[in-house]
């Protein structure tokens, strides 16, 4: 990507991607920023919002954002750090006694709020276990079903089930977010929802983004990908529960598209959020021009510093985890045109991420389309147009 980064050409290539894709019907609709040098150089709605009654997709649509919730509530937790009401090292079970796990070694757990941050702290998910696993048999929600459960009896359920490892042994992508969620709580004096708001939202105009979605009108209805014998992506139950799968012997994920619009849903910090691309940029570049007025620029850096050590992520070759996503350490390994240093994450309704400090660029793309939008084709080739490189 040349240092100028011109906007035609960036713009004829993302369009052609996402003319194609939805062409050939992979996605549904999609919303894709793109700002550089602190400019906007891309903005675009494309496809349908609400593909059977034929409402075009919107730049300021509504999404169920997934695990775009972790980073959001992960800047909850940092901003407490900064004000000195809560400490990275902190023992979770200081704030929330009822939580303490234990390890397969059948030791009580020490689990500190930074691995919870960093998924170290030996949580799972349910989607990651084989159907009938130990967070089904617990009814342990992972946040995204239609669960009547609160916050704490969750996490009560998931305490009663033995840890996948001992804290800092490995890395594992975990419902620890939610755990974070509870934290926060007790460490803000208020609910999950309203302290999020006070210190991460409001102060940064974030007016669409919350536990539920501000304006129903706006909010994308959810598809998943197509199968065999299918032509299109399918449309996700509006009510109750609807399982996708994921990967062969894993109980995959179960959505309940209705959990944005019911306020009683506990607030899930690792999945239950709702927002629009425009409030998710305006977080991104906040953190990359060094956090102000959210945190200081050192924990603004220490949050998008690998955290992991050597630590393997499965998944994510060449990557690292901060304090609240992964972080680029061999583009050779990760097979990315990213610059080391990158930050990345998505979203299991269809949403990906990265912002690239080196070239500082932030980019972001909500779908309407789970998993493409989130694990499929599109984000590679959504990355390589945007540096210029040819599609696969």
């Amino acid at each position: 990507m040349s240092t100028d980064f011109p906007a035609a050409p960036l713009a004829a290539r993302i369009d052609t991607l996402l003319s194609t894709v939805l062409h050939e019907r992979r996605l549904v609709g999609a919303v894709v920023l793109v700002r550089h040098q602190g400019r906007e150089r891309y903005r675009r709605a494309a496809g349908h919002l609400d593909r059977e009654a034929a409402i075009p997709m919107r730049d300021d649509a509504l999404f169920r954002l997934a695990s775009v919730s972790k980073p959001i509530v992960s800047t909850a937790a940092l901003a407490l750090v900064a004000q000195g009401r809560l400490q990275l090292d902190d023992l979770v079970a200081r704030w929330l006694p009822y939580f303490q796990p234990r390890q397969p070694d059948g030791q009580v757990a020490a689990i500190t709020v930074r691995q919870l941050l960093t998924h170290t702290a030996g949580l799972d998910y349910g989607f990651f276990q084989p159907p009938g696993g130990p967070y089904a048999q617990a009814g342990v929600s992972d946040g995204m079903d239609a669960s009547s459960v609160s916050l704490e009896d969750n996490l009560r359920r998931l305490a009663g089930v033995p840890l996948a490892f001992a804290p800092g042994e490995r890395w594992g992508y975990s419902i620890a977010s939610d755990v974070l969620g509870a934290v926060i709580e007790q460490a803000a004096g208020m609910p999950l929802a309203q302290a999020v708001r006070q210190l991460v939202t409001g102060p940064l105009g974030m007016a669409d983004t919350d536990f539920v979605a501000l304006d129903a009108q706006r909010l994308a209805v959810a598809y998943a990908d197509r199968v065999a014998g299918q032509a299109q992506p399918r449309r996700l139950h509006d009510s109750g529960d609807d399982h996708l799968p994921f990967l062969d012997g894993m109980a995959g994920f179960t959505l309940s598209p209705g959990r944005a619009l019911d306020p009683a849903a506990y607030a899930s910090g690792g999945a239950g959020m709702v927002g629009s691309a425009p409030d998710f940029m305006r977080l991104l570049e906040t953190l990359r021009l060094g956090g102000a007025p959210l945190l200081p620029p050192g924990l603004a850096r220490e949050m998008s510093r690998s955290q992991t050590g050597s630590l393997e992520l499965p998944f994510w070759p060449g990557r690292g985890f901060g304090l609240g996503f992964t972080v680029l350490n061999d583009p050779l390994a990760a097979g990315t045109p990213e610059s080391t240093g990158t930050w990345r994450m998505g979203g299991t309704y269809g949403h990906s991420w990265f912002v690239d400090p080196v070239r500082e660029l932030s980019v972001v793309a909500f779908t309407n389309t789970a998993i493409e939008g989130m694990a499929g084709p599109f984000v590679e080739q959504l990355c390589r147009a945007v540096y210029g490189q040819e599609l696969a």
